[in-house]
């Protein structure tokens, strides 16, 4: 992404198409109108940076027959790193100090792995674990594309060499050393490029955060710019007119991409040749005259002037966007992001000033591979130091306040008078213990100084169908046999649904083991048991998996049918999954659903949680002395008339359904902590502790249900 060569093949055109990405990033990230896809920068990056590295890669072993890797590295830390680490120590402590402290340990985190240029890993993996997909972006995503390259030029000069060395095995009685052929190096790059297309394709439907941020499926974005500088003597033979078309057709497809995709894109996969292509035709149709087509736009003044700053700009742009709002208190429209990128443009240019030219051009660095690479190695620990000391410097969040008890939910100790009904009598008295502990905790302020989980803890607090993997990620489609409480137990009980159903596993699981029920668990992320079209806004595509997975699940539930079906879903979609809940098609179609299911078993349908519009461990970390901060009102957090409408629709397709509303909140307000027991693991999800809390109501809920009540 950052090379910039100044010798005798200087070519500004290339430099001017850097312009092109980063503005594309950039206004992209300022969530520009009409710039949806610009983040096909990045890819355009790629492509530009695979083709100078791999042309002064190969311009050697021409030359020599041989690579001084030293040489080689030392000049990309003399390059990458002083620029790099600088603003990832600013980063790392304008985020330790404007951010709430446990989304700052996070961060600094992800400033230590970024340092090590291994960031996209971590960001990868927290991709792909749905309880931390909702995780607002780090100040150093950005970094993940760092990672990529330097991760491709750890192993292709190597592979180059490795290349070199057989070639002259088979070749040396045949071959004069001044006569090296560029073809098997071109069969090893584009048989490279071919199997990482295939595995972006597979990924991205299969793994799209590991196809997106990882090395195996972007790979072949590097290699397209290694093959045109591999065969850039062939691109500077092109007729002028062809190559002029070239160029502009190159530079079409690049602003078309930026234009034309989005967020919902699959990407990369097929959609990213489009960026990668245009690039390549652009830097191979400037072979033949870089100043010529397309090269006479982008070799101007003013888009070399930003190619040049583009590194510095595009390290610059994304923590000042997404620190922006902290600082100034509030978010930024149009207007206040597109200042933050003209401010990050400004700290750019004092960087590229300041620090990327003085070091890049120190003649006793360039001088001495060795102090290069020492350099290298002294900023980079640098950068690992300081996130690791400002870690160690921002406090784990913790309660301040005096210990609160826990609250105390126990069935009646007394059976209720003969003419009413015992197990509608447990849930009415347990309901009642839980609205009092509800009421009770509403006017805390203060998070208890023995909240349990702790804040730090509870991202961890994970219900057992999420660590056993009974709760399906997006592709996976093979529900697994999970049985919890008494698995030989006579009476199965059903639970069923998105990761909503999932969570109330540990409030089922005592009573399942005394009364020797085998609770059975059904999950899939994102995934209500609905008969309706669904796309997945994570996989940016039909959720066809979904669909799959709720047929299979009916048919095994009628194959074997429990004694009793629990439903239970999230009520936080929206139309981007082709739906919203709440909506005359979820109403319709819940009514559908369970007299469906109610062909098989009893059906009890569990209602919402309050959504709490935030993640609740984090907004407590900044509000130790004000947790009512947190707490959503009834209004925002449930929504009464959509409860109204589907217990309605429940009842007449022959279910029941508990109204879990009394269970969260009092008439005004959700309190996020009830007694010692923090609710929300995140922004949607109970903690196992609360769920565990909530047991005895839950299982009488159920217990009512498989008595016909």
């Amino acid at each position: 992404m950052a090379e910039r060569e100044r010798g005798p093949g200087f070519r500004p055109d290339v430099e001017g198409l850097r312009a092109v990405a980063v503005l594309a990033v950039v206004l992209f990230h300022a969530r520009t109108p009409g710039l949806g896809g610009g983040f096909v920068g990045v890819d355009v990056f790629f492509v530009i940076s695979g083709f100078l590295i791999t042309g002064m890669l190969w311009r050697e072993v021409e030359r020599t027959g041989r690579l001084r890797l030293g040489r080689f590295y030392g000049a990309r830390a003399r390059r990458l790193l002083p620029a790099g680490i600088t603003v990832l120590v600013a980063t790392a402590a304008a985020s330790a100090w404007l951010l709430p402290p446990l989304e700052a340990r996070s961060v600094l985190v992800d400033g230590v792995a970024s340092a090590l240029y291994a960031g996209n890993h971590r960001f990868a993996v927290q991709g792909t674990d749905y309880l931390a997909a909702d995780v607002v972006p780090s100040p150093f995503q950005h970094y993940w594309s760092l990672g990529v390259e330097e991760q491709f030029y750890l192993f292709w000069p190597a592979l180059l060499l490795g290349t070199g060395y057989v070639v002259h095995r088979l070749t040396r009685r045949r071959t004069p050393p001044d006569h090296r052929s560029v073809t098997p190096y071109l069969a090893v790059l584009a048989t490279l490029a071919a199997t990482s297309f295939a595995v972006s394709l597979r990924w991205t439907t299969t793994l799209p955060a590991w196809a997106f941020f990882s090395l195996p499926s972007r790979a072949w974005e590097l290699a397209v710019g290694g093959l045109v500088a591999l065969t850039a003597r062939w691109w500077h033979r092109l007729p002028a007119v062809v190559a002029a078309a070239s160029g502009w057709a190159g530079l079409g497809l690049v602003v078309a991409a930026s234009v034309r995709l989005g967020e919902s894109t699959p990407f990369p996969g097929v959609a990213a040749l489009a960026p990668v292509l245009g690039a390549a035709l652009v830097v191979g149709g400037g072979c033949a005259s870089p100043r010529q087509g397309v090269g006479s736009l982008l070799a101007l003044a003013p888009m070399r002037a930003v190619g040049r700053l583009s590194y510095s700009w595009y390290l610059w742009h994304w923590p000042v966007l997404l620190l922006a709002p902290a600082l100034v208190g509030r978010s930024l429209g149009l207007g206040g992001r597109l200042s933050a990128g003209l401010l990050a443009a400004g700290l750019a240019v004092l960087t590229v000033r300041l620090v990327e030219d003085p070091v890049r051009f120190a003649a006793p660095l360039r001088r001495s591979t060795g102090r290069s690479l020492l350099l290298g190695a002294t900023t980079t620990a640098t950068g690992a130091a300081a996130a690791l000391v400002l870690l160690a410097v921002v406090p784990v969040p913790a309660g301040e306040g005096a210990a609160a008890a826990r609250p105390t939910i126990a069935p009646p100790s007394t059976p209720p008078p003969p003419e009413v009904d015992p197990e509608e009598a447990a849930v009415l008295t347990l309901t009642a213990q839980v609205q009092a502990a509800v009421s009770a905790s509403v006017g805390v302020e203060r998070v208890p100084s023995n909240l349990t989980p702790t804040l730090d803890r509870a991202p961890y607090s994970k219900q057992a169908p999420f660590r056993e993997g009974c709760a399906l990620s997006w592709t996976q489609m093979r529900q697994p046999d999970c049985s919890y409480g008494d698995p030989a137990g006579s009476v199965t009980v059903s639970l069923v649904g998105d990761s909503h159903a999932a969570q109330w596993q540990p409030a089922l699981q005592s009573t399942a083991q005394q009364r020797h029920w085998r609770l059975q668990v059904r999950a899939k992320v994102t995934c209500p048991l609905l008969d309706l079209p669904i796309t997945s806004p994570y996989l940016g595509r039909e959720y066809v998996e979904c669909e799959q997975w709720r047929t299979r699940v009916v048919d095994e539930l009628r194959a074997a049918p429990p004694a009793l079906i629990v439903l239970g879903t999230s009520r936080r979609y929206g139309d981007d999954f082709g739906f919203a809940s709440y909506d005359p098609r979820w109403v319709d179609s819940l009514a559908r659903t369970v007299a469906g299911l109610r062909t098989i078993a009893p059906v009890l349908v569990l209602g919402p949680l309050p959504d709490p519009h935030g993640n609740v461990p984090t907004c407590l970390s900044e509000h130790l002395a004000s947790a009512a901060e947190c707490a959503p009102t009834r209004g925002a957090g449930l929504n009464d008339a959509g409860i109204a409408a589907e217990e309605a629709a429940v009842t007449a397709g022959g279910g029941q359904y508990a109204d879990l509303a009394d269970l969260f909140c009092t008439a005004d307000r959700c309190p996020v902590i009830v007694g010692d027991t923090l609710v929300f693991r995140d922004d949607n999800h109970v903690t196992v502790e609360y769920a565990t809390l909530l047991g005895p109501v839950l299982s009488a809920l159920v217990e009512e249900s498989l008595s016909g009540g």
